[in-house]
């Protein structure tokens, strides 16, 4: 690994222990088996005193931002990312003995970081737990909008994406010998469909680049292809489905319609949870100083202050899931 994927690595690790902005996440797939929970403990180094776990390990790899988690792929990338896990335990410990974290200015970017993520926790928790739309209204958008549901032929594909023809080759074997498609994809695959298996969803002619729509066009369902290149890297694509031209039946668009809806019903959401906290709250605002720093006057007697543009309402997006990864 080359110094540049070095550093970027350790600014990366750097920044999630900065800003506490990369929270710690498990693999899907349920609880750990014995072994896998002892082998998570593990120490691969120590520090000082200080452990660092097999868990730890596995923590920061979830952590990195897509582009850059297949480069712990190989043996010499995991080392650069456990030195990186290393210095960074040296730094917090040399600091601690030098008394940073008890200065003002820490001190006082500790706080507010603190109260940022409280703020942020409380409100995805009452967003995400009131902002519900029922099935009624989703039939309801979809009886007034079915016109906007009509979509040519479309095929339900998937992919894995790689930088490199040999990486594509190597992989391609490995289906060949009855190697998981999805494993392989949340593997290795290096754009943002390798979270959900390489799955690109359904998509119809024109969504896709022609090199990567003549191939996948032309395979049977359950067919995988051989490498395929365009200007984003090698492709290895999977047909999963495919369907004729037509007006989409709701059962197939309903979670797309849930998601056009969702964030106007977040919206309202929140401003309910702000209106109810400061109906029920005791504030008062000093309004001489308030203009000494530029605002303006406050709202006359039983008016509220002025409310914030409304968002435009969302457009049908073309349905359902043109919206690919090789675009």
């Amino acid at each position: 690994m080359n110094k540049r994927i070095f550093i970027t690595i350790a600014v990366a690790l750097v920044s999630c222990l900065t800003f506490a902005g990369c929270n710690s996440k498990t693999p899907e797939g349920g609880e750990k088996s014995a072994s896998e929970t002892k082998n998570a403990s593990a120490v691969l180094a120590e520090v000082n005193g200080t452990n660092i776990t097999v868990e730890d390990f596995q923590k920061e790899v979830n952590n990195l931002p897509p582009y850059l988690k297949p480069m712990t792929d190989t043996p010499d990338g995991k080392r650069e990312l456990l030195d990186t896990m290393i210095i960074r335990e040296l730094i917090m410990q040399d600091a601690k003995k030098m008394g940073i974290e008890n200065t003002p200015e820490v001190k006082a970017q500790l706080e507010d970081a603190r109260r940022r993520i409280i703020v942020q926790a409380y409100i995805k928790t009452r967003v995400e737990k009131e902002a519900t739309i029922s099935d009624e209204e989703l039939k309801k958008f979809y009886d007034a909008n079915k016109d906007k549901f009509k979509t040519g032929a479309q095929i339900h594909a998937s992919h894995i994406l790689v930088q490199t023809e040999q990486q594509a080759q190597d992989i391609l074997a490995q289906l060949k010998n009855g190697a998981s498609f999805e494993d392989l994809a949340k593997k290795y695959s290096i754009d943002g469909s390798a979270q959900k298996g390489g799955d690109l969803g359904w998509f119809g002619k024109g969504a896709m680049v022609p090199a990567f729509e003549k191939v996948a066009f032309g395979l049977k369902v359950g067919a995988i292809s051989n490498i395929v290149k365009t200007q984003f890297g090698y492709h290895i694509i999977k047909v999963t489905g495919e369907r004729p031209a037509g007006i989409r039946t709701f059962d197939e668009v309903k979670d797309q319609i849930r998601a056009i809806l969702l964030p106007a019903k977040q919206q309202e959401v929140f401003q309910k949870i702000k209106d109810d906290l400061k109906k029920n709250g005791k504030f008062t605002i000093n309004e001489d100083v308030f203009k000494s720093i530029g605002g303006g006057p406050a709202p006359a007697a039983g008016q509220n202050a002025p409310a914030a543009p409304a968002a435009p309402s969302a457009p049908v997006p073309p349905i359902p899931g043109s919206q690919g990864g090789a675009k």
